[in-house]
């Protein structure tokens, strides 16, 4: 895809617009010409008063333009007037309308700060083009979040734990997760690496007087590790970390084929708080697609058996979208998770992962897949709003089919706090493991700071003196902070 910038300086929202209709496109910008040619080009140009939006989608074309005044926003006037060109040539409108980013409440918060919730509200409706339902979701979520925003004080900071393991690789996973049979001998150096990263981070921590509010192990699946290994590190979290302030801690048993009786106990004698067992679908032939090696009935077992243990907060994660999934199977997931009574019920919508979509005419005129993935969410949201869930906390990925979104559901009292706490980046989260990576928080001027660990297992044993090194970056953040 081309997309041509003349007369403007506004081709990052040109982009980010022209993604939400072509996600999987390769997208090259040009200023004012171009000498290349390509089936999906969209030229936008500024001269003087007059807006234009010109495009060609394989063998359709649609022109348009606006004469602008002198109180006219020329960038929201530019954007919605490229969306609507789109969106005619497609023959489809999207409810998220042409907001882009990740975090739509925090967009409806900053614009609330200053003005009404109504008149945030209309923004959300006539700037961006989104629908009632989207808006009201937002506004739900906002409040919702500000909730648990509040808890946080100046000191306070989250512990997140990296185990980048899984019992096989999920087709459509993007993590940095591991195979643990392709990977098994680093398991073990691994754990030894990671407690020692744990103590030298609790040094941090406990020398600049900092409140820890959550702990959360993700990954990969941490109940891939034996429950001796999980011991060993919940051991060293307890001896290195002042755990008496902490509102929740949680570990990402996701894999249902982890779960065991002695790690379940393991985790209770630590003091976990909330975990999550996550089906993604209760549909066999779905599992078996995505390359779970678990069935719906293992996930049901898993779950009761966690509840036998003692466990009264489970979130459950499901994904719109599945290969090979239908509209009625996805609804009999959702209804299954609210049958088992799980506190917390998580939708995602698939994203693709780069390279995994060929972009082609067909597809690009195709929105059947776009309308049944927005009949599966627009499902997910209407029956656990029913069901006594509410919406706390939401998020959105690029590339994910009909540009929809990822949202936590709970009941009253079950709010998943670092879930919120990490997508509004409230305060400092210390991070340790591969792929962790230190989000350092300036209260008083907003400012974030990011130290990166190394990506993979094998990356990460080999360099860790240079990992260590890297926190000498917290004492400056704060030195300069206070």
């Amino acid at each position: 895809m081309i997309i041509i910038v003349s007369n403007h300086p506004y081709r990052y929202d040109m982009e980010n617009i022209s993604t939400i209709f072509f996600p999987y496109e390769k997208i090259k910008i040009f200023e004012n010409s171009c000498a290349e040619s390509d089936a999906v080009t969209v030229s936008t140009e500024i001269n003087g008063n007059i807006l234009t939006v010109d495009a060609v989608v394989y063998d359709k074309h649609k022109k348009k333009s606006l004469n602008a005044d002198k109180t006219t926003d020329k960038k929201s006037a530019l954007s919605i007037l490229l969306y609507d060109v789109l969106s005619e040539i497609l023959e489809i409108t999207y409810p998220w309308g042409l907001l882009y980013g990740v975090r739509p409440a925090r967009r409806m918060h900053a614009l609330t700060d200053s003005l009404s919730e109504q008149e945030a509200k209309r923004i959300f409706k006539e700037k961006y083009l989104v629908n009632d339902a989207k808006t009201e979701l937002t506004a739900a979520v906002m409040h919702r979040e500000n909730r648990i925003i509040a808890l946080s004080e100046c000191k306070s900071f989250s512990l997140y734990i990296s185990i980048p393991f899984c019992p096989t690789r999920c087709s459509y996973c993007s993590f940095v997760s591991h195979s643990i049979e392709n990977t098994v001998k680093l398991v073990e150096p691994y754990v030894e690496l990671l407690i020692k990263e744990i103590e030298e981070t609790g040094k941090y921590a406990k020398a600049l007087g900092l409140r820890l509010e959550t702990v959360y192990f993700g990954g990969g699946t941490p109940t891939t590790l034996s429950a001796h290994q999980l011991s060993s590190i919940f051991d060293a979290v307890e001896k290195h970390f002042d755990l008496s302030t902490v509102r929740e801690y949680t570990v990402e048993a996701g894999r249902p084929d982890t779960v065991t009786k002695e790690r379940l106990l393991a985790l209770k004698a630590a003091g976990v708080t909330r975990i999550s067992i996550n089906p993604q679908t209760f549909n066999d032939a779905v599992l078996k697609r995505i390359g779970r090696q678990h069935s719906a009935e293992e996930t049901i077992a898993a779950f009761n058996l966690a509840r036998s243990c003692g466990f009264n907060h489970i979130n459950m994660d499901f994904i719109a979208g599945l290969p090979d999934d239908s509209v009625a199977s996805f609804k009999k997931s959702i209804c299954k998770g609210i049958e088992l009574n799980a506190e917390s019920i998580t939708v995602h919508t698939l994203s693709l992962k780069s390279g995994a979509y060929m972009a082609t005419k067909e597809s690009a005129f195709d929105s059947s897949p776009k309308k049944i993935v927005a009949s599966m969410v627009d499902f997910s949201n209407s029956v656990l709003s029913e069901n006594g869930y509410y919406p706390y906390y939401m998020y959105r990925q690029g590339k994910s089919l009909g540009n929809l979104e990822n949202v936590g559901w709970c009941k009253n009292g079950f709010d998943g706090l670092y879930n919120v706490f990490m997508m509004d980046e409230t305060h400092t989260v210390l991070s340790v493991g591969a792929g962790a990576v230190i989000k350092l928080k300036n209260q008083n001027t907003g400012k974030i700071e990011r130290i990166y660990n190394y990506k993979y297992p094998y990356e990460y044993i080999d360099r860790f003196d240079e990992i260590l090194k890297r926190k000498n970056s917290i004492n400056r953040f704060y030195g300069e902070y206070n």
